[in-house]
Formats: C-alpha cells, structure tokens, sequence
C-alpha cells in the first residue's frame, strides 16, 4: 500500500546548536548602562557613517546565523517527523487490510446459526475446532481495532506537530531572507558612501586597513599558557587563519565571519559550540575580568553580545572584525567594541 509521505520542503543548509536568546536578555539586563561607543568624532562624517554601516551588517548577520541555524534545526525535526507519519501510515494502512480480512470472514461463517452449523457438519471435530478458532479471531480483532484506534491518535498527533513545525520553518525562513537582505542593504549603503570619497580619502583608508593587517602578522604575544589543551589547538587553528578574508555567513576555511572563526576553530580541536556569538557567551565558564583570561579563552563584545573572538593574550584579540577586513590580531582597547566577559570552553 501506498504510504502517503507528505513532501519534504527544500532541504537548508545543515548547522550544529542553538542559539541562546534568554542568555543574551539576562546578560543584557545586568551589564552597566554604557551603551556601544559612537564613531570615532575625529573621523569625518561619511568614514564614520561607513563604520557604523558595517558594524550594523555584522550585528545583522549574528541574527542571520542563528536564524540559519534554527532552520536546520528545525529541518531534521520536520523531516524525523514526516518520516515516522510515513512509517506509522504504512503500519495502519496493513491493520486496515487484516482487520477488514478478518471482518469479512466472521460475517461469512455468521450467516447460519452455530448450533445449526454444528447439526449440518459432516464432522462436528472439525466444526468444533473452527468455531474455536473463530473465537481466536474475534478476541484479536479487538486487539486490532485497539491498536488501531492508539495508532491513528499517534499519527494525528505527529502530523499536528509536523505541521507546526513546517510554520516555525516557513517563519524562519522568512526571517533568513529578511536579514539577509537587511546586511546586503546595509553593505551596499557603505559601497555607496565609500564611492563618495576621493581617489586619495580611499586609498588612505585602503592603507590604514592593509596596516592594520600587516601589523597583526608581526604580533609576537610571547609564550603564555592557554587555558586547556583543547582550547590551545583552537586557538592554534584561528592563528593558521589570520590573512583570510571577513565574509558575513562565512564558516571557513578560506573566509568567517566572527562567530564562523571561532566554531570553525574549536570544530579543529574536536570540540563543538554554538554557531553565533549570543550562544557562545554562554557557552562555558564565565570569565568577568580580562586579567583572568588566558590565550584560547573566548571574548564576547558588544552589549548586544554580537561579536566574538579568541583572546589571544596581551591585551590582544584574535577575530575577524568587520566586512573589508582580514582575520588578524587588534588591541582590545582599540578595537572599539566594549569587551563584556570571557568565555572558557
């Protein structure tokens, strides 16, 4: 028989967690009422906008990847549950048939009376061991209609949560294209602001970055312990990254974005964390002061939790900060994000 499985919508791209939204709400409420600091005054107008711009889209995609990731989510559940709703079709579709079998039968041999059934027969042994094999069956059948009765409760019940589910889908689906179309509209607005600069105001913000770049590959942060062998091999992957380009969405291993880096990294060292930077701050042990934190140790900034990167001792961060940049060492101080806390994995 047919088992009637509903179609699969599009398989999405696969992710591994979930992100912590009520963690990020909590850690809101009980950090101070600085708010992230504005653009630097002393840059002019429109370079100031520019990096606003970009640290909007950043922020945008940490949304945007948990929204991937829910989608993920919630695509095995979608299918796990279509698959046992196929399953469980099939296996009533089989009871209907033996039931039905079954029915027919009793209704066949029940047209004559048993007692007249047993005067008529030729062989009243036989006649005897038939009606009790009829009694069998009748006694089964009830069995059956039983089972079939909880097997059609459960087969509702799953195709309800299917159903809601594939809305939970649909929703996150809707919120990926509008994120991603916010963070496409927020870096084209910066490539139009930036095409408003002369020849001479972008190569000098051209050289001020490919300097920043340059000096994060002379960074020489000294021999300091990381805080477990497991968070040395990731630090020690993020590090084989600096120079590979900042891509918003990007996981590696030729291009990340700031959460993407470092789920990529610790994926090297065989351990797995939460996609966005919301659910990596709280993704291990909480390390308040930066004096406390040890290279391979995770550092959340922003006061919406929407950046991320290794610390990489020194007063150093290791990230990929920002649309135009590379992956490289910066000062925390200088970075111009207000550091949260650290995160040991």
């Amino acid at each position: 028989m047919a088992s009637h499985r509903r179609p699969k919508p599009p398989s999405q791209a696969r992710t591994t967690v979930l992100t912590a939204t009520a963690a990020a709400a909590v850690a809101l409420s009980t950090q101070s009422a600085s708010a992230d600091p504005l653009p630097d005054p002393n840059k002019k107008g429109v370079e100031a906008q520019i990096d606003r711009l970009y640290e909007e889209a950043t922020q945008a995609t940490e949304k945007y990847n948990g929204a991937k990731e829910r989608a993920g989510s919630l695509q095995k559940d979608v299918d796990s549950l279509q698959d046992a709703a196929a399953r469980k079709q099939a296996d009533l579709n089989g009871l209907r048939d033996r039931i039905g079998a079954i029915a027919a039968a009793q209704y066949r041999s029940g047209g004559i009376a048993p007692s007249v059934q047993l005067l008529l027969s030729s062989d009243p042994d036989a006649y005897l061991d038939q009606a009790s094999l009829v009694d069998q069956l009748s006694a089964r059948e009830v069995s059956d209609l039983q089972r079939f009765q909880s097997q059609q409760r459960d087969l509702l019940q799953q195709r309800s949560q299917a159903a809601t589910k594939l809305k939970d889908l649909r929703d996150t689906r809707t919120e990926l294209e509008s994120k991603k179309k916010e963070i496409q509209g927020k870096l084209a607005q910066a490539q139009k602001l930036l095409n408003t600069l002369s020849a001479k105001e972008k190569a000098r913000i051209a050289e001020e970055e490919e300097r920043a770049n340059r000096a994060s590959s002379r960074t020489d942060l000294g021999n300091e312990s990381s805080a477990s062998s497991r968070a040395a091999e990731a630090f020690a992957a993020a590090k084989s990254r600096v120079g590979m380009p900042y891509v918003w969405g990007a996981t590696g291993p030729g291009s990340f974005d700031c959460s993407g880096l470092t789920s990529w990294a610790f994926k090297q060292a065989g351990v797995s964390i939460p996609r966005t930077s919301q659910a990596q701050a709280s993704a291990g042990t909480r390390i308040n002061s930066l004096g406390d934190l040890k290279p391979g140790d995770l550092i959340i900034m922003r006061t919406d939790l929407s950046h991320v990167g290794f610390y990489a001792g020194k007063g150093q961060i290791l990230h990929s900060p920002k649309p135009g940049a590379q992956v490289r060492y910066e000062s925390i101080a200088r970075s111009g994000m207000p550091f949260m806390w650290g995160v040991r994995i």
